[in-house]
């Protein structure tokens, strides 16, 4: 299949956004200025700092509060969801290997009217139906997830989880990642193809809808509203797609909460930064420390 380069870049967009549910924060003329919320976990000798990320962003929002800057230079490392989300070298070869399904075609999978809904949304991406058909489903819904904020006029360069691993490298402090490239595209190649099909269809239903639902979780963002990133994103994914919720959300959270609480083994202070949609509702992060008899303070 030849792809134009627009095509080319917005897989690569994809495979790097993978299932970070995108929020697209909007900063308001003459509203509040942006107080996202952070949280603090300490023990006698270490100190975490938990803070949730927007994946892409509009390039005029400030969004660093004070206590956002001071607890990031006192930290000694950096966690992200992966450590370095640029590394294409890493993402081609497996989306190739499990983004790929030139035998089972797209065109296959779903009907006449989904294939004309398909088609709609791809040429957001500067491509057709035909070019995503050799796609598996989980593929091409990320895909079209991932053209949503351009749309906005929100830029993955300008994302904080990427503008805070620049300030940690120009620091010279060490970036780890909770997970790897291979570990995201593994998960969202695992489900079912059923599943994934329901994934494309549940992408292609609320296409039109997802700049409306965007602003809205904006604002919840800048306003560190976790309750309403919850209301907005979470109920209703849990309701529309409930294996998605506990594949990508739950378990993910599950896991990072118990490399969290093990850093608490070892003195100093770190940085911890994961997508928003984590660190809100009754299975965030800071729940499962909390479960675990873990003392979690909100600090912003």
């Amino acid at each position: 299949m030849t792809q134009p380069a627009t095509f080319r870049r917005s897989l690569t967009a994809a495979a790097l956004a993978l299932i970070a549910l995108i929020s697209t924060p909007v900063h308001a003329q003459g509203a509040p200025p942006p107080k996202p919320a952070l949280w603090l976990v300490q023990d006698a000798d270490t100190t975490l700092y938990l803070f949730g990320t927007i994946h892409f962003m509009r390039p005029d929002l400030d969004w660093r509060t004070a206590r956002v800057t001071e607890a990031m230079e006192a930290s000694d490392a950096l966690f992200l969801e992966v450590a370095d989300p640029d590394d294409q070298a890493a993402v081609a070869p497996l989306i190739q290997q499990y983004g790929m399904s030139p035998d089972r075609p797209l065109s296959s999978l779903l009907n006449a009217e989904d294939l004309v809904r398909l088609d709609t949304a791809a040429r957001t991406l500067g491509a057709s139906a035909s070019q995503m058909d050799p796609l598996r489903p989980w593929l091409a819904g990320v895909m079209l997830s991932s053209a949503l904020p351009a749309r906005g006029g929100f830029e993955a360069g300008s994302g904080v989880d990427v503008l805070l691993r620049a300030d940690a490298a120009r620091a010279a402090k060490p970036i780890h990642g909770l997970e790897t490239p291979a570990d995201q595209v593994r998960m969202l190649s695992g489900f079912s193809e059923e599943g994934q099909i329901a994934f494309l269809r549940n992408t292609l239903d609320t296409f039109g809808e997802a700049p409306v639902e965007l602003g809205q979780l904006a604002d919840a963002w800048t306003r560190g509203d976790v309750e309403g990133i919850d209301e907005i994103t979470l109920a209703p994914m849990k309701a529309r797609t409930p294996i998605v919720y506990e594949t990508t959300i739950v378990a993910r959270n599950r896991r990072w909460a118990e490399q969290v609480a093990t850093l608490l083994d070892a003195p100093g202070t770190t940085f911890v930064a994961v997508g928003a949609l984590h660190l809100a509702g009754d299975d965030s992060v800071q729940q499962i420390l909390k479960e675990a008899g873990i003392t979690v303070e909100r600090i912003q």
